[in-house]
Order: structure tokens, then sequence, then C-alpha cells
């Protein structure tokens, strides 16, 4: 990186914003590859997203809830995650309110109305501030977008897409989703609903998901360029297993769904079935992946009791809506599933959200504002709802092996008794229960559970006894940069990193009309211990939920 840019704070590092034509199109991972390719080549570099919505979260070291997005992006960057990778967080409760996390802090909860009303362009001084103090560390700075930057109906109070590509002169590269079809009219549509400053900024294209000979795309590729006047950057073809940590946590039904599994014959005589109870507003299901990479274990997310009596293991998982999935499980008969499995000796683990309906009573005055419920009263557990958020990074030792974990919660469990403690919860019989997030990446750890679950279903499965997760996980980083360095054009996309947006872009008709007000630029207050930080009163402090 040789480019000189100086601002207020010094030399800044380069930057680009890779957007998308839709949701899922494939930014995460196209934001992870660059990242990867990036460091492998000796830039310091990290990702950055300015907003976020997601329900898959991460704990910073610091204590700072962030999209698991943007944690695995940073491990993709070999750099520690951190609040101002994702200053803005809205973890959804249901389909028209989210509670908003800021610097990984909650501050409140909002309707869609009344965070787009406002309440978004408020936090734009603080996103801002963030990607500058990113670059002023680093030599490259990659930016996610979030769904269309032509979502035009939100153009102006945007923090994510163009208004963060405008306030920091950043190039936008978009991305699009080839399997789904449409891809040629989407680039061009998505280019063409953009204002003239906005379209300025858009440097070109990236064909994601591509299945066949590339030669057959040119054509296509070539009547592009000639439309638009701006280039594909590269054709990523279609591949399994590349996907980093999902941001969406508002499926409508993951029933039949299976996680990647790594495609290994199990190393003992049998498999052992995992069956995910897929809630509703399920969080951190991202927990069940290291299962999946275990050779032999087949993870499911079901919604029918039916689905449960072939399964070894259920897993009940994190949802920000612990009383709605409560009763949801009991309108689905599931609840009377897993009472039977409980009682008949089967294995199941609750983890979060799912852990605290588990137990005999919730009260709770902060997420639902149910007040008491009864739980399922299968661990001896009482859960009271606290106002504050609990943002942890624990450490210990369970089944004689050492383990790690991250804790998001509002749920405060009084532990009651149980046949032995489990991590900060406890067992009875074959029913397991913790607040502990990622603590099956605790390779000695898991495979001691999964021995202890093989026992308890009676199914001969032994554990492989070398299979790394961190090291999966690097393998499938690395896997994403070779991607970016195999199938795009890493010449002309560091020129853009180090350059800036290239001049001379043509404008597509229509356009968008201009914004009706240029945006004022909020001053937020500075934190004494470094970035600059929105104050929490900048958003209505109401209570938020559970990861």
């Amino acid at each position: 990186m040789t480019a000189d840019r100086s601002g207020p704070a010094g030399p800044r590092g380069g930057g680009l914003l890779v957007a998308g034509t839709t949701s899922d199109a494939g930014k995460s991972v196209v934001t992870a590859g660059i990242c990867r390719w990036l460091v492998r080549k000796g830039v310091k570099v990290a990702p950055f997203k300015a907003q976020n919505m997601s329900l898959n979260s991460f704990v910073t070291r610091e204590g700072a809830e962030i999209g698991r997005a943007q944690a695995m992006q940073a491990a993709a960057a070999r750099v520690e995650p951190s609040a101002l990778m994702n200053p803005v967080l809205l973890k959804p409760g249901g389909d028209r309110s989210s509670q908003v996390v800021l610097m990984g802090k909650p501050v409140g909860e909002l309707s869609a109305r009344g965070y787009h009303a406002g309440r978004q362009e408020q936090l734009f001084g603080t996103v801002t501030d963030c990607l500058e103090e990113l670059r002023r560390t680093h030599d490259a700075v990659i930016c996610e977008g979030a769904g269309s930057p032509a979502e035009i109906n939100l153009r102006r109070s945007d923090i994510v897409n163009m208004g963060i590509a405008r306030a920091a002169r950043l190039p936008v590269v978009v991305v699009g989703d080839i399997d789904r079809g449409g891809v040629f009219a989407s680039f061009f549509g998505t280019t063409a609903l953009l204002s003239p400053e906005d379209q300025e900024l858009i440097a070109g294209y990236v064909v994601n998901k591509f299945r066949g000979d590339v030669s057959l795309l040119e054509p296509g590729l070539d009547m592009l360029y000639g439309l638009t006047g701006r280039r594909t950057f590269g054709v990523l073809p279609f591949a399994h297993g590349l996907g980093i940590d999902e941001e969406d946590g508002l499926r409508v039904s993951l029933r039949g769904a299976v996680r990647e599994s790594v495609v290994a014959p199990p190393h003992g005589a049998d498999v052992l079935r995992v069956a995910v109870c897929a809630v509703p507003l399920m969080s951190n299901f991202t927990d069940v992946d290291a299962l999946a990479a275990e050779p032999g274990v087949v993870v499911r997310f079901v919604d029918r009791p039916e689905e449960l009596a072939d399964a070894d293991l259920v897993v009940v998982p994190g949802t920000r809506g612990t009383v709605r999935a409560l009763a949801w499980l009991r309108e689905r008969g599931l609840a009377d599933a897993l009472a039977r499995r409980a009682a008949e000796g089967l294995p199941v683990l609750g983890i979060c959200g799912g852990y605290q309906l588990l137990g005999e009573r919730i009260d709770d005055e902060v997420e639902s504002k149910a007040g008491t419920v009864e739980g399922l009263g299968l661990l001896p557990v009482r859960v009271r709802f606290a106002a504050e958020k609990t943002l942890a990074r624990p450490v210990g030792t369970a089944l004689g092996e050492p383990v790690e974990g991250y804790e998001i919660h509002h749920g405060v469990a009084d532990v009651r008794g149980g046949d032995e403690p489990f991590l900060d919860g406890c067992r009875v019989g074959a029913v397991w229960g913790t607040h502990w997030h990622g603590s099956l990446e605790s390779d000695g750890f898991r495979r001691a559970f999964l021995r202890r679950v093989a026992e308890a279903a009676g199914r001969a499965f032994v554990p492989a006894p070398d299979t790394s997760f961190a090291a999966l996980r690097e393998e499938q980083l690395d896997r994403l940069g070779d991607l970016i360095e195999e199938h795009a054009d890493t010449d002309a996309l560091l020129r853009l990193i180090e350059d800036g947006v290239p001049g001379g872009l043509r404008f597509i008709p229509p356009g968008a009309p201009p914004l009706p007000a240029q945006r004022e630029r909020r001053e937020p207050a500075r934190d004494r211990h470094g970035p600059v930080i929105a104050s929490a009163g900048s958003v209505e402090s109401l209570e938020g939920g559970n990861a």
C-alpha cells in the first residue's frame, strides 16, 4: 500500500466497499476473502460494517457485542475483532422492532419506522469516526454493505451503503449472485437506480456463485461494460462450504436444512444425529457448527416433534425471544417431546435462551414483559431477566477439559441443584444447560461431551481424536482467500483500494434524484478510552433481550 492519504488525524489507509445487488449475494464471503488475500500479501487490513442486522453475534475481548460475520472477517484478516468493526448492530425482536447495540452495548429498542425516521442518521457520526479510526491504524479497510445500495426508499437515512461510501469517498464493488438468476439486470438496475453522485463511486462488479464455463459468460460481461462503462472484477465459482457465519436470524423455517458437515465416515461404528429446534428469533445457531465439523455427526434443523424421534442429541439453541420460543415449543408439541426425552434419559442440550426455557420458571419484565412464566421444568433453574445485558468471555474447565466461550444474555440464572455443574449451568440426567455460546469449539471439551451423549443415546459413536475446529476455520478462510486470488483481478482490486474511486465513470439514466438535504454530521461524544462513540441517549433506551 503506497498511496498517500492524509486526514485530520494523519495518514489513513486505503478502502473499498463491497455492496450487493441483494441480501445474501455473497458480500460477507467476498469481504472475508479479500481480507484473507490482503493479509497473506503482508497488508495490515481490517473489516468494517457500519450497521449489521443479525441475531448471530459475538463478544470481543473488551466485552463488546458485534456481528459474528465481522468477527469471522477479523479472523480472516488475522486481527482481533473490535467494536470499531461493527459500531451499530440491530438485533431483531420481531418483524418490526430491533434492539440497537451501539459500540458493543445495547442502548435501546426501536421500531423499524422509528429507526429510519431519524435515529439512524444520529449514529452517522459514530460510524464515520469508527471507519476513520480503522483507516488510520490499518493499511486497508474492507467495508461490507447491507442488503442493496439501491433501496431507494431508505437512501436518505442510509449509513451502511452509499451513505458511508460518499462520506469516506470509497470505491464500491457490487456483488451479484448469478445462481439465483438475473444477475445482469441486477447489476444494471442497481447502478441505474442510484443518483449521479452515488453512481460516481460504483467502480464495477463481481459475479458470485457461477457454475459452468466462464467463456459462455464473457459476452454478457462485455455487454454489461458497454452499457455501464464499468468492468467486472471477477467471476467467483460456486463452491460448497465457503459461507461464513450467517447474519440472518429471521428465517421463516429451517426444517430440513442441514449444516455443512465434513465429508468423512464416522470414526466409530455409528453416526450421531443432532436435531436443532428451529425456535423463533433463533440466535447464534452457529454454535452447532463445531458439531457439524465432527466426522460422523449429522446436524439438522427441525420444527416437528416426530423429527426428534431418531435424534441422538436435541439442541435447543439461543433465541432473542425466550418466552415466545417457549410458547412455540408447546404449540408445536416439541415441549412434550423434550419432556419425554428427558424422562427416557435421552440427551438434550440447552444453550442460552434454550437453557433458560428448560428451567422451572422465568421472570421476564424486560424482553417479553410477560411477567412470571412456567418453564419446561427439565432443569432446577430459575431465571430472572435483568435490564443490563451480560456480555462476557468466560474460561473454565468442564468434563475434565479446558473450555472457553462467550455470553450474551439478559437472563440471570439461579441454579438450585442438579446432578453436576455444567459450565455456568447444570446437568440433570441427560439434560444439560448453559449460557455459554461457542463452548463446543473447544476440541477436548466437545469430544468429551459427545462421548457422554453417545453413551446416553446408546450409540457406538467415537469422536475423531484429531478434529481441530480452529484449523478447519482457518482452512475455510484460506479457501476464501484462494477464491479471490484465483478468480478475481487482484491487481485491479489493489489499485481500487490504494488509489480510490476511478475517474470518468459513466452516468446510467434514469438515476435517483439528489437527496433532499445534505445530512448534518453529528459530532458524538469522545470516550476517554479511545474511539469516538455516540452517547446512549442518542437512542431511546428501552429494555432488550437475549442472544
